[in-house]
């Protein structure tokens, strides 16, 4: 076990330093000057070589790169060129509304999406199977900024019942969670109803009802713990991504979180921001591998067992 976690931390530093490594030599291979973004389009030629210097762009890009990850281990990302705010602050601050959505979206995921995915199985090729599936169908394929706006014109602009945007308080955060829940409730829909077929073919289905047992008991302790096992690979990855920043509903819905910031950092060819943004997104999707590693051995212990 601590063999194996050893080898996964590992792999994960040698993962993040890839990462840095590739997003910073991208974002200096743009053919634009971050320089123009602080000094502005009518500052003089010798202003901005006194403002690149001053930045350390004058330097060679392997010695950029070799200050940039010496400052990453003391835990300092650097300052935004454009507004000179530190972006572990910019990121921490972001974070949070982030999380809040991120948070609903699963949530609505995990509540709507398991259970049909649960029933459709159990009532395969029934009418209820085939409704569900062809409604999931749908949700998976409405566009996010679509969904997001016909939801804010309805039920936001037009009913009133619940703010359009902005995030002045956790009312504000219903309609964008629901967007993402709903084209994710679709998905898991599907992805546990291909699990829990496969499941419930297999012989330790069978014998546990000639036991006697329940039917609930059955699908949601005993076919539903084995099929979770794909589930969980996938949900750890989208919780992941969701938590990196959802860029088109942050900006739909005018929340601050880390999806408008990314996207206003790319905008204003902020190095600093970006590096840090990418970096944030590649430790969250790092991290979720090995929390999901870990609870595949709750879930099923023979991993355990065999690891």
């Amino acid at each position: 076990m601590i063999r194996r976690m050893f080898y996964r931390l590992t792999q994960s530093v040698v993962t993040l330093l890839g990462v840095s490594l590739l997003v910073f030599f991208i974002t200096h291979a743009i053919p634009a000057d971050p320089v123009a973004a602080v000094a502005g389009p009518h500052a003089d030629k010798e202003t901005r070589e006194r403002i690149r210097k001053e930045l350390g762009l004058s330097d060679p890009l392997w010695q950029q790169y070799g200050r940039y990850v010496w400052h990453v281990l003391q835990g300092d990302l650097g300052k935004s060129f454009v507004t000179g705010e530190r972006v572990t602050d910019a990121i921490l601050t972001r974070f949070p509304s982030t999380l809040a959505v991120s948070v609903g979206g699963v949530a609505i995921w995990l509540l709507v999406g398991v259970p049909l995915g649960v029933l459709t199985a159990k009532y395969r090729d029934k009418p209820i199977d085939r409704i569900t599936l062809v409604l999931a169908m749908i949700a998976i394929s409405l566009p996010t900024f679509w969904l997001g706006r016909l939801l804010q014109y309805q039920i936001a602009y037009r009913d009133g019942i619940l703010p359009v945007a902005g995030f002045t308080n956790w009312w504000c955060l219903i309609l964008p969670s629901l967007t993402l829940g709903v084209a994710g409730a679709g998905y898991y829909a599907r992805l546990v109803h291909s699990n829990m077929l496969e499941v419930l073919n297999q012989d330790y289905i069978r014998a546990a009802r000639a036991r006697g047992l329940s039917e609930p008991v059955v699908l949601f302790k005993h076919a539903l713990r084995n099929a979770l096992i794909p589930v969980l690979t996938v949900l750890g990855m989208d919780v992941a991504g969701l938590l990196a920043g959802v860029v088109f509903t942050e900006s739909i819905f005018a929340l601050p979180g880390l999806g408008s910031l990314a996207l206003q950092a790319v905008r204003n060819l902020d190095v600093p921001m970006i590096m840090g943004t990418v970096l944030f997104s590649a430790v969250l999707v790092v991290g979720a591998n090995i929390i999901v590693d870990a609870i595949y051995r709750l879930v099923d212990p023979r991993i355990q067992q065999t690891a």
